[in-house]
């Protein structure tokens, strides 16, 4: 990182794939232990710090909300990063001049990324919430669930606004 401080307006590209650790912060979906995180990041040189854009990619894995079986996805999160060996804005990351630590950078990211609500698909019928089947491997057989009377209103011009279409 010297030779790109020396010189304003210099750039390097970087590309390394490195194991995760310790991605989840607990929830529904994280980023297991040794999955790769592939960072692909565009280094350039300011007279104060250094600029850092790019991609995070990786994969996370999870329980889906809606049938509780697996669910997986990719995760691709956006680099635009400031590093400063003395940082004089709020969200600029510190670095001694010699050695740019991108760990917490990615750390954060790939963190912000994971989904808070995660589905295995789009379209998935979760389980019933009478008998606990799911859905997704055959239709539940229980009887339609009684519409609630302070509903009919709302009912009624959903059914209007259909027959409008």
């Amino acid at each position: 990182m010297v030779e790109l401080l020396r010189r304003p307006a210099t750039r390097k590209a970087y590309e390394l794939s490195v194991p995760a650790h310790g991605l989840s912060l607990g929830g529904e979906a994280d980023v297991a232990d040794g999955t790769p995180v592939v960072v692909r990041v565009l280094v350039e040189s300011l007279s104060d710090g250094l600029t850092v854009n790019g991609q995070v990619r990786t994969t996370w894995t999870g329980t889906c909300r809606r049938c509780l079986g697996e669910a997986s996805g990719p995760l691709l999160a956006d680099v635009q990063e400031l590093y400063q060996v003395h940082p004089t804005a709020d969200d600029a990351f510190a670095f001694d001049g010699e050695q740019l630590d991108l760990g917490p950078m990615v750390r954060e990211l790939v963190l912000m990324e994971l989904p808070a609500a995660p589905l295995c698909r789009d379209d998935c019928a979760g389980i019933c919430p009478t008998c606990g089947a799911d859905r997704n491997q055959a239709p539940c057989r229980c009887a339609e669930a009684a519409t609630d009377p302070r509903w009919a209103g709302l009912d009624a011009l959903r059914a209007e606004i259909e027959a409008d279409r």
